[in-house]
């Protein structure tokens, strides 16, 4: 979503966020990364939020079935990646898996979608921009099953915007996984935006990267995985 950089200094990690390339093990394929501080700033580097909801999603205790899949401020694409590996190897019946960020992001985001997707998996995975409370009737209301953001909480500015967005792409039984640090007052802040508008259940917790991962849906079923 955001092509703004956060103040660098070694609290980042900033060799790994300067490095142009990040390379992980998911879903039995190895998957490199472009990355680009420089040019996009946050959007361009993978951040332990996508690394941990991507583990998560690897547990299987996701069903993603034949499934539609949306990810929100895709960034480098590797959560979208991901799942869209995860479903084939899991399943093999072809989950629909549109990746989005803004429109600056997009061609980076596309050249590691396509760099990381077998031929035969591409076409099972869109990239497709998002400018938060501002494309979306370029998507079907409420048509997503899941939807996924990894790391998209950070500035005020866009809380009310991705609120509306998460809104307008759900439905009663869609699922949302935000997977996030809470880092500053402001983080408190947008869950207690999100509770007031969908019933809110922290899922998983990793000491290890400080990462938490939170279900949010209409309603106030608190549905088992």
């Amino acid at each position: 979503m955001a092509l703004v950089p956060y103040e660098e200094g070694a609290g980042w990690g900033a060799r790994q966020l300067h490095s142009p390339s990040a390379t992980y093990r998911f879903a039995s394929h190895t998957i490199r990364l472009k990355q680009d501080w420089r040019r996009l700033g946050v959007a361009a580097v993978v951040w332990d939020a996508a690394v941990v909801l991507c583990a998560y999603l690897e547990m299987g205790g996701i069903d993603l079935r034949d499934r539609s899949v949306i990810e929100l401020g895709a960034g480098t694409g590797l959560l979208g990646i991901v799942a869209t590996l995860l479903d084939i190897l899991l399943y093999r019946l072809g989950a629909h898996v549109t990746i989005t960020d803004r429109a600056a992001a997009l061609e980076f985001l596309e050249s590691n979608v396509q760099a990381n997707l077998p031929s035969e998996l591409r076409p099972r995975a869109v990239v497709k921009e998002l400018t938060w409370g501002k494309d979306l009737g370029n998507f079907p209301p409420g048509a997503f099953d899941f939807i996924l953001g990894a790391d998209i909480v950070y500035l005020e500015e866009t809380f009310a915007e991705l609120l509306q967005t998460l809104e307008y792409l759900c439905s009663e039984q869609t699922v949302i996984l935000l997977s996030c640090r809470i880092r500053y007052e402001r983080d408190h802040k947008f869950l207690k935006m999100l509770r007031g508008r969908f019933s809110v259940y922290e899922v998983h917790y990793d000491s290890s990267k400080d990462v938490h991962i939170y279900k949010a849906q209409r309603g106030s079923r608190k549905d088992d995985f």
